[in-house]
């Protein structure tokens, strides 16, 4: 079993990279993502996910040991193979992924190929549980939703309440998910839900204004 491979970059392909390690050419399969950050001629350390099949052994590579975990994660999802797990990761970063799935928006998930708007749904419903309630940044899940900052977020009809009030009002889910995570760190623990749409939609205007 492969996880890691150090060498040169041989060549680039579409969705794959030859690795010469001590001679020894491995292909590897990637992410656009990853490929793009890729030089023929440079040295690499990729991490490595092996899945070995009765007709053959394919390697998957990753810059980042999260993009691996997160490939690994996509693939438990009914329809998700490989290519399509590797054509998410090309759209959309680890953390774009994260707050994604925290706020069930599957317009990201739609823009990489092979996956239609049913998949996408099949995959934020599938994920939300493993994924845990998240918005901006890691959150705790042994002691409930709490911002890297330190700061509570609005857990469950709070929060969905908030975001709700911003879609109605025109804004994608998305984009309101993270206002919302952000009102609630700058107003703190007890805020209210229409005091929290009101920060909220400062938030959105500062965005807006930049």
């Amino acid at each position: 079993m492969i996880a890691k491979l150090k060498g040169l970059i041989d060549t680039l392909g579409d969705d794959f990279a030859v690795v010469d390690v001590n001679g020894v050419g491995y292909l590897v399969f990637c992410s656009g993502r990853t490929l793009g950050r890729l030089q023929p001629g440079a040295a690499a350390a990729l991490h490595v996910e092996t899945h070995v099949r009765e007709d053959h052994i394919h390697l998957y590579g990753f810059l980042e040991a999260g993009e691996r975990d997160w490939f690994n994660l996509l693939t438990t999802v009914q329809g998700v193979g490989a290519k399509v797990a590797l054509a998410i990761l090309t759209v959309a970063t680890p953390d774009q992924l994260l707050q994604t799935i925290a706020a069930q928006d599957k317009a990201i998930l739609t823009r990489a190929s092979g996956v239609g708007p049913k998949l996408a749904v099949r995959i934020l419903t599938e994920l939300k549980d493993k994924a845990g309630r998240m918005a901006l940044g890691a959150f705790a899940p042994a002691s409930g939703p709490v911002a890297a900052a330190g700061a509570p977020v609005p857990a469950g009809g709070a929060l969905e309440d908030v975001v709700s009030a911003l879609v109605n009002l025109g804004y994608r889910r998305l984009e309101a998910f993270e206002a919302a995570g952000v009102a609630s760190r700058e107003l703190g623990e007890g805020a209210d839900v229409g005091a929290l749409i009101r920060q909220a939609l400062k938030v959105l205007g500062k965005d807006l204004a930049r």
